[in-house]
């Protein structure tokens, strides 16, 4: 008979604690990290990978920098300030038709003598130091990334170089609109609220961080996206075109040549540009006017509704008149200020290359 051990009773498995699983987990995890860090950086190794990756860096870096032409970020930021700064007051009167249209329902004129009246010439003048400052950092990198971008661009979408001009300045329309945010809070808040409108930049945007926090400022990105990206896409692209075509076509002509067409180039692309930036644009500039107010606290998709519930699409429109004029001389002097500058510093004028 063969032997039969008896059988021993079988105690219950313990319920596995979650805990002590996640440790062991993670200590086997660094164990067998470790040992792989101990195999793959010895000395010849560790001095092979680090010089290799540090030159592949540097090499990286020094590149970048290299396409890195300051004198696109300079001749950006002088015309942006400029013309913006210069066209402060009328920028005022549009914000306020669009912040209180039911005040100011008479046109422009009728707007700007109203404002004038109860308020003095000098309100005018408000948000200028948040206008001066936001727009020429905006504008600087604005116009330097996008004359950056546009031949990488043009490398990567071959065969269409409308499509990589405007995949460019959309690029460009996004750096330049996040780094914009604090400063149009800041001046739209100046503009639409008592409680700021007597305050510089630099008494304004410290009451404005103290009270709401450096966050909320950015609460409005999308807000700015949906008003800067086409506004940048349709500035720079167009300009770009236009201009070019209008030197293929009036250089034709015998004895004509570019350097004699610069000025009427400019001003004319500038002004064609200037129109397309602000149909394009306007839906944005009117949904980021009420998000700035600072008086809904409602997100993106929740103002364009309430702008659409008072009007439907007319609504998005509101102080179009104000802003084409406020757009149009702001654009068509930017433009040109631009060229200028760009030339001074001696790169060609746009649509010359």
């Amino acid at each position: 008979q063969p032997h039969i051990q008896p059988q021993q009773p079988q105690t219950p498995h313990p319920h596995p604690n979650p805990k002590a699983t996640m440790r062991r987990f993670l200590c086997s995890s660094l164990a067998v990290a470790g040992t792989a860090l101990l195999v793959t950086t010895s000395p010849i190794a560790v001095s092979a990978d680090v010089g290799a990756a540090a030159a592949a860096a540097n090499a990286g870096i020094k590149a970048t920098f290299k396409s890195l032409d300051y004198r696109y970020f300079v001749a950006g930021g002088v015309c942006a300030a400029t013309s913006h700064g210069v066209t402060c007051p009328i920028d005022v009167v549009k914000t306020k038709i669009q912040a209180q249209p039911e005040v100011y329902d008479k046109g422009m004129l009728s707007a700007t003598l109203s404002i004038i009246k109860d308020d003095g010439p000098t309100v005018l003048l408000g948000g200028l130091g948040s206008t001066v400052v936001g727009y020429g950092i905006e504008g600087a990198m604005k116009f330097g990334v996008y004359e950056v971008c546009k031949p990488i661009m043009t490398k990567l979408i071959k065969g269409s170089k409308g499509a990589a001009y405007i995949a460019a300045s959309v690029f460009a329309g996004a750096v330049a609109s996040i780094l914009l945010c604090p400063m149009e809070s800041t001046r739209i808040r100046q503009v639409t609220d008592p409680e700021y409108a007597d305050k510089g930049l630099m008494t304004a945007f410290p009451k404005l961080v103290k009270e709401e926090g450096f966050g909320p400022m950015f609460s409005g990105i999308w807000a700015m996206l949906s008003k800067q990206v086409p506004y940048t896409m349709a500035k720079q692209v167009s300009f770009d075109i236009v201009a070019g075509l209008l030197y293929a076509s009036l250089t034709k002509k015998e004895g004509v040549t570019a350097d004699d067409l610069k000025w009427i180039v400019s001003v004319s692309a500038a002004f064609i540009a200037s129109l397309f930036a602000c149909i394009f644009s306007q839906p944005g500039d009117m949904i980021l006017t009420e998000t700035f107010k600072g008086s809904s606290g409602k997100g993106f998709f929740g103002i364009v509704k309430d702008i659409n519930d008072k009007g439907g699409i007319p609504a998005f429109f509101t102080g179009t008149g104000a802003r084409i004029v406020h757009v149009g001389m702001i654009i068509t002097s930017q433009l040109v200020i631009y060229d200028i500058v760009k030339q001074a510093l001696g790169l060609p004028a746009t649509g010359k290359h």
